[in-house]
């Protein structure tokens, strides 16, 4: 049983351990000896420009409710109280984009993101309000139920009663990141915080070396003996150092040399530490460099690529994570079966004005888009039923392989001749046959 009880042990009482930015393996010190926060984090540009990118994405993108329809279609379900709620305004402190880039922020430094669910006495969902990652917790009880415990912050909504509140799995929210046992995610930032150590470090050797008036630092040498070398160091500093005294000269007596004995940030590869430390950032998110600024390895004939790779290695698992978790968590057992949530990402994927004409038009001449279909995505106004806007053309060119040189081969009376094997396969006809129909 001990055993057992071992292997099981995550999925027995799933902790997030990242809930506190004290838990030495995941949050603290690192190895280039700066400790790394979520907050902390947050002040690096690399990381700032990662996390805005996903949160705004996620948050842009028009998320909507539909239903399925009995001819195997799907309709937008906007007569659903959820459509109201998750496309336009969760709760009257917030829209749904501010809702939305709330909970991809805490995604994405936490690995987890909350909200608690607010029912009226039917049992519907009419409030959604964000919860902080940090002040939550996940436990199960002695049934195996998941519970989740959240201490109260003076800025929490004035929804729940008591500091320390137990909520059920039917009033939270929650979508984990990646994690180990399924049911807790774990912080991306924590996972990777000798990363952003280092990054943070060379940032901050960098602002120091040119507070420092842009010179590394030294020895005074004295040929003799100083009495008081507190002041002559004081005294330098004060004339020499800092960014307003740069490229001052210097004026040594009494044979005094100054000999620098720090490394030169080219001997450091400042600058090339820089520059990897962003794409190590990015790496994390799984953001293209040239997203975040860093243009070096990029062109106008691969931006495209890595911005279609973006949408479809990068944003796509999220917009799934969410889509999944929503229907999940908000519908119930039989609305399951009717309803689904979909982010539209058709948007993303668009090319240019050229590519985009040429799809359009292959799809309306082989008869699988209509021109308001077109005209929606185009986002133009319909043009009436009666005008022909939702007719389904196609090319009068085509014809099946058997019907090749039906028309040629039809008769004064506008019935199709018999040709032999040959000729229906050339689509050819007799030239008696021919001369006789031209004739009259």
């Amino acid at each position: 049983m001990g055993f057992l009880s071992s292997i099981f042990k995550a999925r027995d009482k799933p902790t997030d351990r990242a809930v506190s930015s004290n838990y030495t393996f995941l949050m603290g010190s690192t190895t280039a000896g700066k400790t790394v926060t979520e907050r902390s984090a947050l002040q690096m540009t690399a990381v700032y420009s990662c996390v805005r990118i996903l949160a705004e994405a996620v948050a842009g993108l028009p998320l909507h409710l539909y239903r399925y329809t009995d001819d195997g279609g799907k309709e937008k379900a906007i007569d659903h109280s959820l459509y109201r709620l998750l496309h336009d305004e969760p709760n009257p402190e917030m829209s749904s984009f501010v809702f939305r880039e709330t909970l991809m922020t805490h995604l994405l430094l936490w690995g987890n993101c909350y909200a608690q669910i607010i029912r009226n006495g039917k049992g519907e969902v009419v409030g959604l309000y964000p919860l902080m990652p940090n002040r939550m917790s996940v436990h199960r009880d002695e049934s195996g139920q998941l519970y989740y415990l959240y201490t109260r912050g003076a800025d929490d909504v004035n929804s729940m009663k008591g500091m320390t509140v137990k909520l059920s799995t039917s009033d939270v929210l929650h979508i984990p990141g990646l994690g180990f046992d399924g049911l807790v995610g774990y912080s991306p930032i924590a996972m990777a915080k000798n990363a952003i150590g280092l990054a943070i470090a060379t940032e901050e050797y960098g602002a120091k070396f040119f507070a420092n008036g842009a010179a590394p630092s030294g020895v005074l040498e004295h040929p003799g003996t100083i009495k008081e070398p507190g002041k002559v160091r004081e005294a330098w500093q004060s004339q020499f150092g800092g960014s307003a005294n740069s490229n001052k000269i210097a004026v040594l007596e009494e044979g005094m040399k100054y000999t620098p004995i720090s490394i030169s940030p080219e001997q450091a590869q400042f600058l090339e530490t820089r520059k990897f430390q962003i794409n190590e950032i990015a790496r994390i998110f799984r953001v293209p460099p040239h997203m975040v600024g860093d243009l070096e390895k990029s062109s106008f004939s691969n931006i495209e690529q890595q911005s279609l790779e973006f949408v479809k290695y990068t944003l796509d698992p999220w917009v799934v994570r969410w889509e999944q978790t929503l229907a999940r968590t908000l519908f119930t057992p039989e609305e399951k079966k009717k309803y689904f949530f979909r982010f539209n990402v058709e948007g993303l994927l668009r090319g240019d004005y050229v590519s985009r004409m040429s799809g359009y038009a292959t799809a309306r001449q082989n008869g699988w888009m209509s021109a308001n279909d077109i005209r929606e995505l185009e986002n133009l106004d319909r043009i009436p039923s009666e005008d022909g806007g939702d007719m389904y053309l196609v090319n009068g060119n085509m014809l099946p392989l058997t019907k090749a040189g039906a028309f040629a081969n039809t008769n004064e009376d506008g019935k199709e001749e018999d040709l032999d094997e040959e000729q229906d396969i050339l689509g050819m006809e007799e030239p008696s046959k021919r001369t006789r129909r031209t004739s009259s």
